[in-house]
């Protein structure tokens, strides 16, 4: 299997309210990094990568997405699943399911950027039998994120909230591989797929909850002083 025979569904609904002072009423993923939109960095990266087929999962300013991405598609085959009311990023993603046509199938944040290699992922994902994988990375510093423990076979065993205190730890770099049984395992409605649901799938799924530790840079634009980094990243990444 390879990543063209893969689903790569992108989170591209949210209010994105820390950037306001910033971005104005855009849409988070739509917000500008040099000349275009971010999104449409993350779109060129993920068709380098082999991806073929993308589902956007719109909600804030869903028709500014809509006909962006009707009229440039990058070459990609894009559809939108579109939720009429805040769903959260697991709600998004749940509400995806009718349009998801791959087992497995990818889920990504769209409000972020990493040099992932899909395609190790993917393997590494088939060859681990896992339900759900996520890609982490060590950072020195992972107060803004919380952090992910890794047990033995790479297998993640909890979660630990943000803290105020300095210190490292392997975090979410906010890219996800699922088998459709993962979809039948979330609740109908809005919720967190970060703060709700992966918790509770160490207990649940055991060794097939898997970390794909991943040495890469990430970025993701969620706060002015991290949108503001985009730019120097992506021109960074450009010339490697």
């Amino acid at each position: 299997m390879k990543c063209s025979d893969v689903d790569i569904v992108i989170l591209c609904g949210g209010l994105g309210t820390r950037l306001r002072s910033t971005i104005g009423e855009s849409q988070k993923a739509m917000a500008t990094v040099g000349e275009e939109p971010f999104l449409n960095i993350v779109l060129r990266y993920l068709k380098s990568q082999g991806f073929q087929r993308v589902i956007l999962a719109v909600g804030y300013q869903a028709d500014q997405v809509e006909q962006y991405y009707r009229k440039n598609d990058l070459g990609l085959k894009i559809e939108f699943s579109r939720e009429e009311t805040p769903l959260g990023t697991g709600g998004a993603i749940k509400n995806a399911q009718k349009l998801i046509k791959s087992n497995p199938f990818f889920a990504m944040n769209g409000d972020c950027f990493s040099t992932l290699a899909y395609g190790d992922f993917l393997k590494f994902h088939l060859a681990k039998k896992a339900s759900a994988t996520l890609s982490v990375v060590k950072i020195t510093d992972s107060r803004d994120y919380g952090t992910i423990s890794l047990g033995a076979n790479d297998a993640i065993k909890g979660f630990e909230e943000k803290k105020d205190v300095a210190g490292g730890g392997f975090v979410n770099v906010g890219a996800y591989c699922f088998n459709n049984e993962i979809l039948d395992m979330m609740p109908a409605g809005k919720f967190s797929i970060e703060r709700d649901f992966f918790p509770l799938l160490p207990e649940k799924l055991k060794e097939r909850f898997c970390g794909f530790v991943v040495e890469t840079e990430f970025l993701d634009i969620g706060t002015p002083d991290r949108y503001s980094k985009a730019g120097d990243m992506i021109r960074k990444v450009s010339k490697k």
